[in-house]
């Protein structure tokens, strides 16, 4: 026997599309539609309170156009006009405009253009290319269905992972920061590439992340909670209240069978981290959620089959340009000690800003990727070569 209330939820008309989880990539995919597509059935489902979760997105000016920011502009939280990096033989200050979207302020400007078809402390139970069956037993229809709900394990993949915990804190006194702090990799290393990163979002108010570079995504969170005392102490920094706090893994690709990756999603559309799409070696998601968002958008056919060949083959094209930073990440992961991995950034961060915007926004020259790997190699060379030719997930895998 069906719960009640199912079967008129199955004799109703089904939606154009159901985004399954409200995080970034199917919000704006959603906000996207509702913009240019008013006409679109849609339905975004998401199991917490609010879409968005708790989490802080930033990106360049240089990763977007002059188009993509003016219309995520409503989002953005705070912007910066430059940024700086600190390593143990290296600081610089960077120019170049960055941004930040607050998780609250994705809701507070969503959700009110969203409407009626944002359902949010939703759960689903299982879903298909074209049905959704929530846990009290409703079934949905749709023409497509996009899994947004993050990454899922494939023996397809060998990750890294960029996991951290970051604490929206205030301050006793004015921190004297004019602008963030991308990296600093000053501190005790930790076993991994360990860096802190400062947002400055008030004369008293600091976003304090403790992220490392590591092999596991577990992470004793007490640990980092510990480190971020540390550093604000070092700093002269004293923390009268902690605001907010967020924490999480994101994957950094080594080696992927793209291909067969894709053909085991079996036709389901996805977006965001279960589709790939993210920075290798940075992780930011935010730019490759835009440019998702403005290719669904112009899909003239959002039918299942069609929706997910479009998909996949937007990821395919950045999957091709990646190549040379699954390199890195090889040589960041596989070669050299751990505790010396930050001199592979440590290096980066010593060519142009131009080479450095181009790598930010996933589009280096193969001048620039000449340049990143020319010269005395900052990790030992036969590991270096070693790390480079493992190309494949089993090969990374197996000398584990």
């Amino acid at each position: 026997m069906r719960p009640a209330g199912t079967n008129a939820t199955l004799n109703a008309k089904p939606y154009d599309l159901i985004l399954a989880g409200g995080g970034l990539a199917n919000g704006l995919i959603a906000w996207r539609l509702r913009t240019a597509r008013p006409e679109l059935r849609i339905l975004v489902l998401e199991q917490d309170a609010q879409i968005g979760g708790n989490h802080t997105w930033s990106f360049h000016d240089s990763d977007l156009d002059d188009a993509q920011r003016a219309w995520i502009a409503p989002l953005v939280a705070a912007r910066w006009p430059h940024y700086e990096v600190v390593f143990p033989e290296l600081q610089r200050t960077l120019a170049g405009g960055y941004a930040s979207i607050a998780s609250d302020d994705f809701a507070r400007v969503l959700a009110p253009i969203l409407g009626d078809t944002l359902r949010t402390n939703t759960t689903i139970a299982a879903l298909t290319p074209t049905l959704v069956t929530l846990v009290d037993g409703t079934v949905l229809h749709a023409g497509a269905v996009i899994d947004g709900r993050g990454p899922v394990h494939s023996d397809r993949l060998a990750l890294g992972f960029q996991t951290f915990l970051g604490q929206e804190v205030r301050l006793a006194a004015p921190h004297g920061l004019t602008a963030p702090i991308l990296m600093d990799a000053s501190v005790a290393q930790q076993g991994g590439y360990r860096f802190v990163y400062v947002l400055p979002f008030g004369p008293d108010r600091l976003l304090i992340e403790d992220t490392h570079y590591v092999d596991a995504p577990a992470r004793d969170p007490e640990r980092l909670r510990a480190n971020i005392a540390a550093y604000a102490a070092a700093r002269g920094w004293r923390i009268v209240e902690v605001l907010r706090e967020e924490r999480g893994a994101l994957p950094i690709t080594l080696a992927c069978d793209h291909d067969g990756y894709w053909d085991d999603l079996r036709g389901q559309p996805s977006s965001g981290l279960r589709a790939g799409l993210f920075h290798p070696t940075t992780g930011y998601s935010l730019p490759h959620a835009v440019r998702l968002a403005e290719r669904i958008a112009q899909q003239p056919d959002l039918r299942a089959p069609a929706l997910f060949a479009a998909i996949r083959a937007h990821a395919t094209g950045e999957w091709r340009r990646q190549r040379f930073f699954r390199l890195l990440n090889r040589m960041l992961f596989l070669a050299g000690e751990a505790d010396h991995r930050w001199r592979v950034m440590q290096r980066f961060y010593t060519l142009s800003p131009p080479l450095i915007a181009r790598f930010y926004a996933g589009r280096p020259t193969l001048g620039d990727q000449l340049r990143v790997v020319s010269g005395k190699p900052p990790v030992p060379v036969g590991q270096a070569v070693a790390a480079a030719l493992k190309t494949q997930p089993q090969q990374i895998r197996t000398s584990a």
